[in-house]
């Protein structure tokens, strides 16, 4: 396998230069760990993804696919990638987008491919996308370039590892790799390359809590289809991994992969924006998050690298990121309270408050009963055991209420 990725890499350098490798001292010190980032957000796509498609149309290029139109189905970074190397080789390529990539995936996908590529937007989901686009290469003759499930892909994603393994300093081996994982791509170059190097059970695999197809494959035996996924982690929202994918990682244990909530990853959006000024998709903050999700003493002392997969974020969901991380992080809270109908209620509510509780949403759900009415509040503090006072102080004066913030049901419905 090794020479095959020498030879991708060595051809990707005609179009971009090697990501790199960074040392993150802020993480590397909250954790007491050697925390290496490998800045994939920092390719021309801002994802990793370029590498397998590179890798495919070279290949497909070169064995004669002269005259074909080429067609993949994405959520956003391999689409960059296709569109960026079609233009590259001057081919034509058709991509197919779910309706619900953000528009700023869209934008940026036209941006690369320019004249050589159309967008088709079709289905609420990935899978759906990818069977649309299976039907359109059948119809024109084309050429179906997989996200995630060729060995070619697998094969320029693995040039990740490559890069890896010559940018360590001299001696210095991963203890641990930590790896997101959507359809299987990445993470099966990953850890073909580096098997006689970094121990199997030192890879770390992390998916969205709402996506879990490698974790639940690998209970099963074999690959399974998700009934359902959440979309948040929409660079890893995939039903299904890949059949080429799940025969490369069969052999891990299920143990070894973390499932990471979505709003966990918030936590660490926010966290990397604010403190490092790095842009990071979800997607791209599963591996970082994972390290929140350890016990301190499993990771103390030790050489971890993450690779940061993409940071393709629509700002345009700041808010929402914002909102989720601060739920997350036990900063923000919402309430339905039971108020009765008379002058000074509301004064009286307010003097429970602490001097650190800030209301961010007050919303009169019901103004119509006679005796009591009904509020939904928002409440944002600065610690998370500000709001253990407050519940006190709630039941000491009796107050009706209801914290509604880990009601999916109603969160989703009212927030």
């Amino acid at each position: 396998m090794k020479t095959g990725v020498e030879d991708a890499k060595a051809a990707m350098r005609t179009i971009f230069p090697e990501t790199p490798l960074q040392l993150n001292e802020h993480l590397s010190r909250r954790y007491g760990a050697d925390i290496w980032l490998k800045r994939e957000d920092l390719s021309p796509v801002r994802s990793y993804k370029i590498r397998g498609a590179f890798n495919f149309l070279r290949k497909a290029i070169a064995a004669g696919a002269t005259g074909k139109t080429f067609v993949c189905a994405s959520a956003g970074n391999h689409a960059q990638g296709f569109a960026f190397v079609c233009r590259h080789f001057e081919v034509p390529g058709v991509v197919f987008m779910p309706v619900t990539t953000p528009q700023q995936k869209i934008d940026k996908t036209r941006t690369f491919g320019g004249e050589f590529i159309t967008i088709k937007l079709i289905g609420d989901i990935f899978d759906q996308c990818y069977a649309a686009a299976r039907t359109h290469v059948d119809e024109i003759g084309g050429m179906m370039v997989p996200p995630f499930d060729d060995l070619d892909i697998i094969e320029g994603q693995a040039t990740v590892a490559a890069e890896i393994e010559t940018q360590l300093p001299d001696g210095v081996i991963p203890d641990m790799v930590i790896l997101p994982v959507g359809g299987g791509g990445l993470a099966s170059g990953v850890t073909g390359y580096f098997k006689d190097i970094v121990p199997a059970d030192g890879f770390v695999f992390t998916e969205p809590t709402g996506a879990p197809s490698l974790k639940k494959s690998l209970e099963n035996g074999s690959p399974v289809t998700l009934p359902k996924v959440d979309n948040f982690v929409d660079g890893a929202a995939v039903a299904r991994i890949g059949a080429l994918n799940f025969e490369a990682l069969k052999g891990f244990s299920s143990t070894q992969v973390m499932l990471v909530p979505e709003n966990a990853i918030c936590v660490a959006m926010t966290d990397m924006l604010n403190v490092e000024g790095v842009v990071l998709e979800p997607a791209g903050g599963l591996s970082i998050t994972a390290l929140s999700l350890f016990a301190p003493e499993k990771i103390a002392g030790k050489t971890i690298v993450c690779v940061v997969s993409g940071g393709n974020f629509d700002f345009e969901r700041l808010p929402d990121v914002k909102e989720r991380a601060m739920r997350y992080a036990g900063l923000k809270k919402y309430f339905i309270l039971r108020l009765p109908q008379r002058p000074g209620a509301l004064r009286d509510f307010l003097n429970l408050l602490g001097p650190d509780d800030d209301i961010a949403r007050f919303e009169y759900l019901k103004k119509s009963a006679r005796n009591f009415g009904s509020i939904l509040i928002g409440i944002e503090t600065k610690a998370p055991e500000n709001f253990a006072g407050l519940y006190e102080r709630f039941e000491a004066a009796g107050l009706g209420y209801e914290d509604i913030t880990e009601n999916e049901i109603l969160a989703n419905l009212i927030i």
